[in-house]
């Protein structure tokens, strides 16, 4: 039976994919999990235009993650931290620090597109990759100066 998934299911397909399956595990586990729709010229209609508007959607993310690259490009971060004689930090500089000083500069990104190997224990600047989309990597500047 061939079904048409609207939702993505592990080892069968993603979303919009039409595949081939047993009709009894369509009937009694895909369709009545809403995983899943019967293949019909309708149903067939109604995914080429949640296709379109996925495209839509995924343009539009495109854009504004490319305008927000541009803003971050030229962007110097300065973090105020105490420090010790040898330039290290009592404590360290982490995601949710750069996430919160970036919304100081007015842009508000989810800290888990923010890339750091590890917490910044040093004083110094630092750079920072942010993931903001799928191939698209803005590099910020982070200088952490002495308190």
């Amino acid at each position: 039976m061939k079904v048409i998934l609207i939702q993505g299911v592990p080892h069968l397909g993603r979303v919009g994919d039409q595949v081939d399956v047993a009709r009894g595990y369509a009937r009694n586990f895909l369709i009545p999990q809403r995983l899943a729709v019967e293949t019909t010229p309708s149903n067939l209609r109604s995914l080429e235009q949640l296709k379109a508007h996925a495209r839509q959607r995924e343009e539009r993310l495109k854009e504004e993650a490319e305008s927000t690259a541009g803003r971050l490009r030229d962007l110097i971060l300065t973090i105020v931290r105490p420090a010790g004689e040898q330039d290290r930090l009592f404590g360290s500089v982490t995601k949710i620090d750069v996430a919160e000083a970036l919304a100081a500069k007015g842009i508000d990104l989810d800290r888990r597109k923010i890339t750091l190997e590890g917490p910044i224990k040093a004083l110094g600047t630092h750079a920072v990759p942010i993931h903001l989309y799928r191939g698209i990597v803005a590099e910020i500047q982070v200088e952490v100066v002495r308190e």
